[in-house]
């Protein structure tokens, strides 16, 4: 067994998994990662010097506790019961070869992370309990509820709409709803610094990325 993982601020993170070919095929929480890293089923791969270097269990715990002496702010970490593991941002798995063929899924979190919380009427954020799903093209006239025709709204948007078209209501969207390339609350990751070096693997536009 693994040496117990501490709940610390580092059991937050999510993790980054590569196949053994480098292509992202999905993210992953700590203790997954962890896991797949004591079994020697992956690999760390560490960005140093604008390269990426591999590390084995052993070796990442070696280079954790130098980090933890030498650049303690430059990660986040995990306590176990008897050292400190810095939390690594991506790894690569040591024999999966596949690609996830699954499409971003149709749901409400992903509407939400799609539109960034924002009214697509008055262009204001809002907590996601102040939001509503509005159909542009309302269910009573025959719109259907798909990527293309959902919007988040306000509730005083939503109101004001109605049962109407934008243009029979003189609201205009701010961004045509469309069907997201890759996983919106992914793209929400990218903006957090600590993420920063998944870009460079999440820039292809022939795959998807699963969230688990």
């Amino acid at each position: 067994m693994s040496p117990a993982l501490a709940h610390t601020k580092g059991m937050s993170c999510n993790v980054l998994v590569l196949n053994r070919h480098y292509l992202a095929v999905r993210v992953v929480g700590v203790k997954r990662a962890f896991s797949l890293l004591f079994r020697d089923l992956a690999e760390v791969v560490h960005v140093e010097d604008g390269k990426y270097i591999s590390y084995d269990y052993s070796e990442w715990c070696e280079l954790s506790d130098l980090a933890r002496e030498f650049e303690p702010d430059a990660h986040d970490w995990i306590r176990t019961v008897r050292f400190d593991i810095a939390v690594p941002r991506i790894i690569r798995l040591a024999i999966y070869d596949r690609l996830p063929q699954q499409s971003v899924k149709f749901n409400r979190r992903n509407i939400y992370a799609r539109d960034g919380n924002r009214c697509q009427y008055c262009g204001k954020r809002f907590p996601t309990t102040e939001l509503s799903l509005d159909h542009v093209h309302p269910r009573s006239l025959g719109g259907k509820t798909s990527w293309e025709n959902i919007v988040c709204a306000c509730l005083k948007c939503n109101i004001r709409k109605g049962g109407r078209n934008p243009e029979q209501a003189g609201m205009h969207l701010i961004t045509p709803p469309k069907k997201p390339k890759r996983n919106p609350v992914l793209s929400l990751k990218l903006a957090d610094d600590r993420y920063a070096s998944w870009k460079s693997f999440l820039d292809n536009a022939y795959w998807s990325v699963e969230l688990k």
